[in-house]
């Protein structure tokens, strides 16, 4: 069997034959490997659901006892067969739990990395480069323009506001899985101490990382407080909460968004709020190129973004590459 036939795109999404189990499947199936627990790639209502401890719980968190009827938590680098398939998870750098899928059938490797990224991440173990015949590259950010500042800088510009407005609460609206809880943790490293308001969908996942071993300091509950007791301090929700939050505020909070798209500068003028961040849980141009620079993988499959311009990089190197057009992504991205 040749590497290129390890895996086929089903309308269920991709699918090993050899194993008889789906990656991310976008339709309920029998068996599904997950490779986190963004709600694009992971589905309440599979059969059984082979994935880390960390993605099983915060499927659970979302999903309740529909997350998986038959749950198989895995280690980073522990090998599990199914049927003629060997699958080893490892890390992605993403979010918590966040798992590149290596598949090995008759000595040929795939490897499927989800959504990653190689920027330093304090709540999530680092991308493992793992050697293939094809790596299946996300391409989020697949174009040039992207090349994500340091996140710390980011948060260094937020803290200079804050120092600057400090009568005024700063929301920074970011996603609830991982976006907020590596906010948190930069803010930490830089020293922030002061208590965080976040909104419950947040606090529920925060509560996971901490029951992981990732610290994130005080944390405090964003409903039902009243506007004085926020101000000066960081509020950290969903994007969707900005005009309530906002309605809510005593004096007008500084406002934010955390994002990759800031880069973008209509985006950020559009959506950006007072203080565009330019964070992203996603590998950009640079990190996309490096990686397939490093693995020098026969084929290069792409999906999930701006495919052209990473295809045309890479077959000018003489890579094979091609479009992976995965249906149903859209989700908690940036």
């Amino acid at each position: 069997m040749s590497a290129s036939k390890i895996l086929e795109l089903t309308p269920s999404g991709l699918y090993c034959e050899a194993g008889d189990f789906y990656i991310d499947p976008v339709r309920k199936v029998s068996r599904a490997v997950i490779t986190h627990g963004h709600s694009d790639h992971a589905r309440a209502g599979h059969d059984a659901v082979l994935a880390t401890r960390e993605t099983l719980d915060v499927m659970q968190a979302r999903y309740a006892e529909r997350y998986a009827k038959a749950p198989q938590p895995v280690r980073y680098g522990q090998a599990t067969r199914l049927g003629g398939a060997t699958i080893t998870l490892r890390p992605a750098g993403h979010v918590i739990g966040s798992a590149q899928v290596q598949v090995e059938v008759k000595g040929n490797r795939i490897v499927v990395s989800g959504d990653f990224k190689r920027a330093p991440d304090p709540t999530c173990p680092p991308f493992e480069p793992v050697s293939c015949d094809i790596f299946v590259t996300e391409a989020t950010f697949g174009l040039p323009i992207f090349n994500h500042p340091p996140a710390a800088d980011e948060i260094r510009k937020l803290l200079s506001s804050l120092e600057l407005f400090n009568d005024r609460a700063h929301f920074i609206a970011a996603y609830s899985l991982g976006k907020a809880q590596r906010v948190i943790a930069i803010l930490r490293q830089a020293g922030h101490d002061a208590p965080v308001f976040v909104d419950k969908p947040t606090a529920v996942l925060c509560a996971i990382y901490e029951r992981h071993g990732i610290p994130l300091g005080c944390l405090k509950p964003l409903e039902g407080q009243p506007p004085s007791e926020m101000n000066g301090r960081i509020i950290i929700a969903a994007p969707s909460s900005r005009d309530a939050i906002v309605a809510a505020s005593g004096a007008p909070p500084v406002t934010s968004f955390a994002s990759g798209w800031m880069r973008v500068k209509k985006r950020a003028k559009a959506g950006g709020g007072d203080l565009p961040l330019i964070i992203s849980d996603h590998a950009d141009w640079s990190e996309l190129t490096r990686t397939a620079t490093e693995l020098t993988p026969q084929q290069l499959w792409i999906t999930h973004g701006e495919e052209r311009a990473l295809i045309a990089w890479a077959q000018a190197r003489g890579m094979i590459a091609r479009p992976l057009s995965i249906a149903a992504r859209s989700g908690e991205h940036g």
